[in-house]
């Protein structure tokens, strides 16, 4: 088995472990509310944590997950979107109507996961496809926040060579783009869009 096959197995095992436990917490804060003790700010603040939290593992567990050709429907890609943006100060739009498979919407996540380390004060990004059926990423904002070396080493191909935690969707989209035949190319527009493709 390849390192890339085992890291994809960890994520997924992480997120499968963890999205139980989450989702039985907000079941309890929902039967929390129903019998009238959910009233006040802590309570809404820690559902609204909790959904984030529902929302952001499940998104990672298919952008960092093992993939197959399981089908995923536009209402639900783009509610993973929504889920993931909710309560932060970025805006994701999905823009496709048909479904498309796990492995190729893990390519399309992992790329929205790179726009969105360009957007650290906020901004919107959309996932659409082109004629070509490549995934194009476009992010918008007043300022945008470009680490060059990234972006280089996405657009040539390379695997960053020293992944941090925050930047390790870099270095698994080169493999995954690879796997797919697929070739990256990044366009930066005036210091306020971002715009790739793969």
């Amino acid at each position: 088995m390849n390192s890339q096959r085992l890291t994809f197995l960890t994520g997924s095992r992480i997120c499968h472990d963890l999205i139980s436990p989450v989702g039985a917490i907000a079941n309890g804060l929902e039967l929390v509310g129903m019998e009238g003790g959910g009233g006040g700010q802590e309570m809404a603040l820690i559902g609204d944590s909790v959904a984030h939290a529902e929302a952001r593992i499940r998104l990672f567990r298919i952008a960092f997950g093992a993939a197959g050709n399981e089908e995923v429907s536009a209402a639900e890609a783009a509610a993973l979107l929504q889920g993931y943006a909710a309560g932060t100060r970025i805006s994701a739009r999905y823009g496709l109507s048909q479904a498309v498979t796990r492995s190729e919407l893990r390519l399309g996540l992992l790329a929205f996961l790179c726009a969105e380390r360009a957007l650290p004060f906020g901004g919107r990004i959309s996932l659409a496809l082109t004629e070509c059926a490549r995934w194009r990423v476009t992010a918008e904002a007043e300022r945008l926040r470009i680490d060059d070396q990234l972006w280089e080493d996405l657009a040539a191909g390379r695997p960053c060579a020293e992944p941090t935690p925050a930047t390790v969707q870099f270095a698994l989209i080169v493999h995954v783009a690879r796997d797919a035949g697929r070739i990256p190319a990044v366009h930066h527009v005036a210091g306020t869009e971002l715009e790739l493709q793969i």
